[in-house]
C-alpha cells in the first residue's frame, strides 16, 4: 500500500508497565527502517501541550528493551481536556510536520488519542500498555506477564513466611478494576482463595472456607484479593477474617507499585516488539483510531472506543480450577 505519513510521534501516557521501552523501540526502529522520522514526545499529553518533543533515531533506543518504566516518561495532563488545551497540543506536532502519533497507554491515554483523531484527523494508533488487561480486544497487555511474575515471586516469598509460622496471609495485588493478576498469580501460586472484581464476593463463604481449614488443622492459607473488589482491599477481608477466626495469625500484604517496575519478562519484550512493529505498518497502511491487539496469536485492530468500553468476561471455568486446586 501507498504510504500515507511521512512524520510519526511517539508518547508513554497513563501509569507506566514494563515493556514501554522495548515497544517505544520497536516503533521507532521500525519507523527509522521504513523511512519515516520519528519524534518523541516526553511526559505524554503533557509534553506535547509543553512541545517537549524531540527527533529519535535507532541510537536513541539502544540498550533499553530490557529496562522497565519509560524513557519517555509520563504524567496525567488536566489542560489537556480542554478543547484549548488540545488544540495546542496539536499545533506543536502540525509544526513539525507530524503526521501520525501512536500512544502507549490505557483506557485515559486512548480517549486523548480519539479527541485528536476526531477533531483535527490526525491519525492515530493506540497500543495496550497496562499491567491491568482492562482493554477489550487483546489477549495479552504490555507489563501484565511482568506484573504476574512479580506478584507470583512475592507471594512465594510469603508463602515461606506464613508457613514458618502458621499464618494466614491476605495479599493485595494491582489491577485497578480487573481481577486478571489477582486470578492469575493466585491460581499459579496456589492460592486458597482469589477474590476478584469479576465474581461476587461472598465473605461468609470465605469465612466457611477457612473454618473448614481450621478444622483439618491447616493454618497456613494464602487469600488474594484484587485491588478493585467489590468487598474491599486486603485490609477489609482481614477485618472481618480476625473478628470472626480470632485463632488464626492473619497478617496482610499489600504488594503496590512494585508490580509496575522492573525488567520486562521474555514474552513482554515479544509482544512489545510486535505491537510496535505493526503500531507502524498500521499508520503507513493508512489505519487509525484502533488499538494493535493480539488474539490467538493473530494481530488485530480494534476501534480504540471500543477497546475501552467493552470488558472480556473471565471464564466460569477459571473459577472452579480455583476452587477444585485449593481444596
Amino acid at each position: 500500500m501507498s504510504k500515507k505519513v511521512s512524520k510519526i510521534a511517539i508518547l508513554t501516557s497513563g501509569g507506566d508497565a514494563p515493556g514501554m521501552n522495548a515497544t517505544i523501540r520497536a516503533v521507532v526502529r521500525t519507523g527509522v527502517y521504513l523511512g519515516l522520522e520519528v519524534y518523541g514526545i516526553m511526559r505524554g499529553y503533557s509534553g506535547m501541550m509543553e512541545d517537549d518533543i524531540f527527533p529519535m533515531g535507532s541510537k536513541t533506543v539502544a540498550n533499553i528493551i530490557q529496562r522497565g518504566g519509560t524513557i519517555l516518561k509520563s504524567a496525567r495532563c488536566r489542560e489537556f481536556y480542554t478543547e484549548e488545551g488540545r488544540a495546542q497540543a496539536y499545533a506543536n506536532l502540525k509544526k513539525r510536520g507530524i503526521d501520525g502519533l501512536v500512544v502507549i497507554g490505557g483506557d485515559g491515554s486512548f480517549t486523548g488519542a480519539m479527541k485528536l483523531q476526531n477533531e483535527f484527523g490526525l491519525p492515530v494508533i493506540g497500543l495496550p500498555g497496562t499491567i491491568d488487561k482492562d482493554l477489550y480486544g487483546t489477549d495479552f497487555t504490555i507489563g501484565f506477564d511482568t506484573a504476574c511474575n512479580t506478584a507470583v515471586q512475592a507471594i512465594d516469598k510469603i508463602r515461606d513466611t506464613a508457613d514458618a509460622h502458621d499464618r494466614l496471609f491476605i495479599v493485595e495485588v494491582m489491577g485497578r478494576h480487573a481481577g486478571y493478576i489477582a486470578l492469575h498469580s493466585g491460581i499459579a501460586t496456589g492460592a486458597e482463595t482469589i477474590l476478584i472484581p469479576e465474581a461476587a464476593t461472598n465473605i461468609e463463604d470465605v469465612i466457611a472456607s477457612l473454618s473448614e481449614k481450621e478444622k483439618r488443622k491447616k493454618l497456613v492459607n494464602i487469600i488474594v484479593v484484587a485491588e478493585g473488589d467489590a468487598f474491599g482491599g486486603a485490609n477489609e477481608v482481614a477485618k472481618i477474617v480476625r473478628e470472626r477466626l480470632p485463632n488464626f495469625d492473619t497478617k496482610v500484604s499489600i504488594l503496590g507499585h512494585i508490580q509496575r517496575g522492573g525488567s520486562p519478562t521474555c514474552i513482554d519484550r515479544l509482544v512489545a516488539s510486535r505491537m510496535g512493529y505493526h503500531a507502524v505498518e498500521a499508520l503507513i497502511a493508512g489505519k487509525s483510531n484502533v488499538m494493535v491487539g493480539i488474539i490467538n496469536n493473530e494481530i488485530v485492530y480494534t476501534p480504540l472506543e471500543v477497546a475501552i468500553r467493552e470488558k472480556d468476561s473471565i471464564d466460569e471455568n477459571w473459577l472452579r480450577i480455583v476452587k477444585i486446586l485449593a481444596s
